[in-house]
């Protein structure tokens, strides 16, 4: 598990290999990932936005943003913990990803990124 501290929150990725599959008549391997959020701040935050980079080795990085993660915008008490699960595609099979979660502080109205450290997708034949 890789994790990664900003401003009080903890990121915490853990991945998985999930197998290929065809998309678009093109071979691509399946990828999920689980997201743990933990507010050790002393602040109730928000978690707003998402902006994501990810590195595929045999395609240009796609960029993906937007509101909240997985359709939620969860709000956070102090101690509080929130966990998704998401996934992605890639044509290789070895990739990457980063970004961060733009964040308020529902006390002080202050907007911050909480930033989600890079992690490594990598087909389970590779690791061995």
């Amino acid at each position: 598990m890789i994790e990664l501290v900003t401003k009080g929150i903890k990121i915490s990725v853990k991945t998985n290999y999930n197998g290929s599959s065809y998309r678009n008549n093109r071979l691509h391997h399946v990828f999920s990932y689980t997201i743990s959020i933990t507010n050790q701040s002393e602040n109730k935050v928000k978690l707003t936005d998402r902006f994501w980079k990810i590195f595929d080795s045999q395609n240009q990085t796609e960029i993906v943003s937007g509101e909240g993660v997985v359709g939620q915008t969860p709000i956070l008490e102090p101690n509080d913990h929130y966990t998704y699960k998401s996934g992605c595609f890639l044509t290789s099979n070895i990739g990457a990803m980063k970004g961060f979660y733009t964040m308020i502080n529902l006390e002080t109205y202050e907007q911050f990124k909480v930033y989600i450290p890079t992690f490594q997708l990598t087909t389970t034949a590779l690791l061995n």
